[in-house]
């Protein structure tokens, strides 16, 4: 184990719990450099020993194999390509385009651009001119495009069980006994949240037509907390925009916003912004505080973390505003008491540094806590002069906000008979209501009798309930709208036609409001003639009213209509009305609604902040002492505290049929696959349980079986449970049968009652049993060299070297003349580990790219994974190895900090991959790139057993052979599929620097630095990845590499990285963290400022 960072001399590192103990079983793991099977020698080999003979010829067999990587006996996939007949107008085949559209996200939006070749959606990234994504995206984001090509997505309307098609679901509603009574007597609707505003409009033409129906919105994993706790406090509903690149100073309350709460990617982009560091000294980026009992992504990056458990929160506010009082603020709240499991003295220094850093401070609460909490958050955040400043308040047309209220008395309704008809709306309450509803049964009752009509995307486990079903299109394939928290409106538009005839929201919801089936595109239109505040008028009947022929007319409609699959998506390129071969004259609307699609938002839609009151002092007092009240309740009880947490992969379980997330580790805990009982070590010491455990939890007279799994920094006492997995659906990855004969994860919602669907109590028993669980955390590990290297930003002004300083020289011997790399450009790549939270937006993203597959649990456990980029996780604290054992044992440390690295392909000048590949599968090109030559590799594993980044991956079996013919149109066909035996690795995606001299070399110039993004650098919301020309010095990766903080990896094995790293900082606070004592033999340096991978 390596010491700590640059002022903590006895820093300690590790991976995990096992590594830290010394367990054998990971060490076996660490020690071999295939996993067990692997090995393809013959098995006399292995038992008798190997002769100077059986080597001679197991070498002559290897030369014999490179001899025939060109022969037939290797045989490739045949592929057949079919030209276009007919070839559509300005489309140039291999030439992607890119179109804007909207990801609707419940009451959210997040602007982007997707990549369509020849038709077909590819790839997903953020709108640069979105406000909500800046050019970035998210984990979610980039994995739907996996969701579109879902070969278990819904394929037709369904009457009952048998097919039918959507003229006949039109003509029983309108026609037939499906409709409801003319009045809307017993009628319901179920709908998740939506931000559009042609679904609005088209709500209230619903609710006009039938006033006696009831539209209840929800969703398991809601704002509702936080909705109700803002408009408790403002007395009106508005929506909080947190503005993080403001703050100086930022405090989270069992928040995950940098992940999966609020506007993450926006979110994520203003803190890394804040946290940036100048590299000449001066300045003073973001400290983060949080508070929590959940470790997760945000509460890992925190600069001082406090363990409390989510239910203690708000006694943690009360003393938190008593410390605020005491130091002179005045606060409409009661001073609260001191709590005795909370640290008074951390309170009072933050309480200091808020108050230092007025209207440049920032307190957030998670959506788990009540709405008192929220209310209280409001308040402190006003009197601190937050208001306006770092948080602003906006009001935008109500969009419905989801309520467990509802649900419940919608529940009640049914199992009393009072609803006759039930239109659910992509919801899925079978799956995931609160238990105690016993919705199932309520659905299944109200289904006998016909009256369950259900839309969704699959059919699920609400649909077998209905009489008849819709397949919901995907959002590449809808016409809709959205606006994002501040009211900025932007269109979905689609790139394809629906590929199972599905139908969006907008277009049901139309039928049954207004009695008629509408197309899409004219629902959005005539909402945006009132957006815009200009009359609808058809491109048509302008090219008509300027004396074009008729069949100049209808080429016009089409342009403007968006006729056929390629027409439809290209509308997203505004039509120069010159361009057309007969005059054409745009309506002013039409001109407007062209730049909205091209753009895909209409810029100055947002809504004004709103100038609202500070709280009452009598209202803030009261929020306060509710929220302490039920504070004092769950901590006079001695059960455990279960916390429902939205899964950071799978969400509330609408992606869990998604294979990318199901295989995408966790940030903190690596695991794929499966969800567990998280508890803290010392929790489960004091249960004398171990990982994948089997226990019981209990709750509410409810249980179930989970295996466990300890989290360093989870608060003591407490259970996390991810919602989202245990699905009961005929999908290939959501209920495919593992090894251990079931589906991935266990549902947590049989545990979930309304009375708190956020916190509970319960207990956790053994049951004897243990369960799998695949994880990647000890798998490529870099034994026992220095990593991770960072230090407080005290120590890096005055040592501004300390990740260079005394690091071990590298040797300058080779045993071969190296190459010296002249021509530009030369491609290298920085990573900077003090932006990079760990968010794994680049993962998915580098996977959508570059065509890489999933290979399931199994394969996983055995270190089979093939992500390209991976992102280790590092837990450290002060001590030696063996006084963090007992500690672990006894009295874990409050906060073991986390350090995230991302780590792929180094690109390494004096690769050691490149010098034991028989067959030169693998070698480097005139500009700096490792590249691989696929159709060479013979399967020796040779150059991933001598890479010490451990940064290969092998094919040990053909992961692509039974891809559906529908998930292969969502390929990126600039990238070729490996198959089996073939090693493959990240190539810093040089199909995009291809694809960049191109068109550079069109426009008649050179490359220019941005000419060329990668996937992950184009993902990261962090902005933490750059990538360019290093022999440019005006470049950005360039002036990367020019900090003090920049440093290779394992530079002492002379590999020569052009992947190198920005040492991370942190900024704590002294009163809480005094600055140690110098060193006296150290001052930085490998023994001083290095993480290393050890156990």
């Amino acid at each position: 184990m390596s010491a700590g960072n640059g002022n903590r001399p006895e820093r300690t590192y590790w991976r995990s719990l096992e590594q830290l103990q010394g367990d054998s079983g990971p060490v076996a793991v660490l020690e071999r450099e295939f996993p067990e099977g692997a090995s393809e020698a013959p098995p006399e080999l292995l038992q008798d020993g190997v002769s100077r003979r059986s080597a001679l010829a197991m070498l002559g067999g290897t030369a014999s194999l490179a001899g025939l990587t060109g022969c037939d006996i290797i045989r490739r996939p045949v592929e057949h390509i079919v030209p276009y007949v007919d070839a559509p107008e300005g489309m140039v085949p291999g030439v992607p385009l890119a179109y804007a559209t909207t990801m609707p996200f419940g009451s959210r939006a997040l602007g982007l651009l997707v990549e369509s070749h020849e038709g077909r959606p590819t790839k997903v990234e953020g709108n640069e001119l979105h406000p909500f994504s800046d050019g970035a995206s998210s984990v979610w984001a980039q994995a739907s495009m996996l969701d579109l090509y879902d070969p278990d997505r819904s394929k037709s309307v369904r009457f009952g069980n048998e097919a039918s098609s959507w003229e006949d679901f039109v003509a029983a509603w309108t026609e037939g006994d499906l409709g409801p009574a003319a009045d809307g007597t017993g009628f319901a609707i179920l709908a998740e949240p939506s931000s559009s505003p042609t679904l609005v409009r088209l709500k209230e033409a619903l609710l006009d037509r039938y006033p006696q129906a009831h539209w209840v919105t929800w969703e398991p994993v809601s704002e509702e907390n936080a909705d109700q706790g803002t408009a408790l406090a403002a007395g009106e509903h508005v929506h909080a925009l947190y503005h993080v690149d403001r703050a100086q100073v930022l405090l989270t309350l069992d928040s995950d916003f940098l992940s999966t709460e609020g506007d993450s990617v926006r979110n994520l982009r203003g803190y890394s912004r804040a946290r940036r560091v100048n590299e000449e000294g001066g300045g003073s980026p973001l400290r983060h505080y949080a508070v929590d009992g959940v470790h997760s992504v945000t509460a890992a990056n925190a600069d001082h973390r406090l363990r409390v458990q989510s239910g203690r929160v708000a006694a943690f506010l009360a003393r938190l505003g008593g410390a605020l009082a005491g130091h002179g603020l005045e606060l409409p709240l009661d001073a609260g008491a001191p709590a005795g499991d909370i640290d008074d003295a951390w309170v009072d220094a933050l309480a200091r540094d808020l108050i230092a850093h007025r209207g440049a401070g920032l307190i957030v609460a998670g959506n788990r806590q009540p709405a008192a909490v929220h209310a209280a958050v409001y308040a402190l955040n006003s009197a601190l002069g937050n208001a306006g400043s770092t948080v602003t308040y906006h009001r935008t047309p109500d969009t419905g906000t989801s309520s467990d209220a509802d649900l419940a008395a919608l529940a009640a309704a049914i199992h009393e008979g009072a609803v006759d008809r039930l239109l659910v709306l992509g919801a899925n309450p079978a799956y995931s209501a609160p238990a105690d509803l016993d919705l199932p049964a309520a659905l299944e009752s109200l289904g006998n009798a016909g009256a369950v009509i259900h839309v969704g995307a699959y059919r699920d486990e609400t649909s077998r309930f209905a009489r008849w079903h819709v397949p919901l299109a995907h959002y590449l394939e809808s016409w809709s709208d959205a606006r994002a928290t501040d009211g900025t409106a932007s269109v979905v538009q689609p790139l394809i036609e629906p590929l199972y005839g599905a139908k969006s929201l907008v277009e049901v919801v139309a039928l049954a409001a207004l009695g008629e089936s509408r197309d899409g595109r004219d629902l959005v239109r005539e909402t945006w003639a009132g957006i815009l505040g200009l009359p609808l008028e058809e491109a048509a009947d302008e090219a008509a009213a300027a004396g074009a022929p008729p069949e100049a007319e209808a080429e016009a409609a089409a342009a403007a209509d968006g006729e056929g699959e390629e027409a439809e998506a290209e509308e997203a390129v505004p039509v120069d009305p010159m361009s057309l071969p007969f005059p054409v004259a745009l309506s002013e609307f039409e001109v407007a609604w062209r730049k909205v699609l091209h753009d895909g938002l209409l810029d100055g839609s947002a809504a004004p902040a709103a100038d609202l009151p500070a709280i009452a002092a009598e209202d803030g007092a009261a929020a306060l002492r509710a929220a302490g009240d039920a504070a004092q309740a769950i901590a006079a009880s001695d059960d455990l505290e279960i916390v429902f947490r939205c899964s950071p992969a799978v969400h509330d379980g609408r992606f869990a049929n998604n294979g990318w997330l199901q295989e995408l580790p966790d940030a903190m805990t690596k695991l794929t696959w499966d969800n567990a009982a998280l508890i803290s070590p010392a929790t489960a010491n004091a249960l004398g349980l171990e990982n994948e455990d089997l226990v019981t939890v209990a709750s509410g007279g409810r249980e179930l079986e989970l295996p466990v799994w300890q989290v360093p920094g989870q608060a003591d006492n407490t259970v996390t449970l991810d919602l989202g997995y245990g699905r009961d659906f005929p999908g290939r990855i959501a209920s495919a049968a593992n090894a251990e004969g079931r589906a991935p994860g266990r549902n947590v919602y049989l545990l979930r009652g309304s009375e708190a669907p956020d916190l509970a109590r319960g207990t956790l028993s053994p049951t004897g049993g243990t369960y799998p669980l695949a994880q990647t955390q000890d798998h490529h590990s870099m034994e026992g060299r220095p990593i991770v290297r960072e230090a407080d930003l005290d120590y890096f002004e005055t040592h501004p070297d300390f990740a260079t300083a005394h690091s071990e020289k590298p040797h300058e011997n080779s045993m071969w003349d190296e190459w010296t790399y002249q021509d530009s450009p030369q491609w290298g790549m920085t990573i900077d580990l003090n932006a990079c939270v760990g968010c794994n937006a680049c993962m998915i993203a580098c996977q959508s790219e570059n065509n890489v597959p999933i290979v399931g649990k199994e394969q996983v456990m055995e270190g089979r994974e093939m992500h390209w980029l991976r992102i280790d996780r590092y837990f450290s604290d002060e001590g030696e190895p063996a006084s963090m054992l007992q500690e672990l044992v006894h009295d874990l440390p409050s906060d073991p900090q986390t350090s995230f690295q991302p780590v792929p392909c180094m690109q390494c000048e004096n690769a050691p991959c490149e010098q034991v590949c028989p067959v030169a599968a693998t070698v480097h090109d005139s500009e700096g790139l490792n590249a691989m030559v696929y159709n060479r590799c013979i399967g020796t594993r040779y150059c991933s057993n001598n890479c010490p980044y451990k940064v290969r991956r092998f094919n040990y079996f053909n992961f692509t052979k039974d891809t559906p013919e529908v998930m292969k149109l969502g390929k990126n066909p600039d990238v070729t599929i490996r198959s089996r035996g073939v090693m493959e690795k990240c190539t810093y995606c040089v199909q995009r620097i291809s694809r960049a001299k191109v068109d550079a070399r069109q426009d008649g110039r050179g490359l220019a630095d941005g000419d060329v993004v990668t996937a992950c650098q184009q993902a990261c919301p962090a902005e933490a990845i750059r990538f360019g020309d290093i022999t440019d010095a005006a470049s950005g990766v360039s002036e990367a590499k020019a900090s003090p903080r920049n440093y290779k990896l394992l530079d002492d094995l002379h590999t020569k990285p052009r992947t190198t790293y920005l040492a991370k900082i942190r900024h704590p606070n002294r009163e809480i963290t005094p600055a140690p004592p110098p060193a006296e033999d150290h001052d930085g340096g490998e023994d001083a400022g290095h993480g290393e991978d050890a156990h």
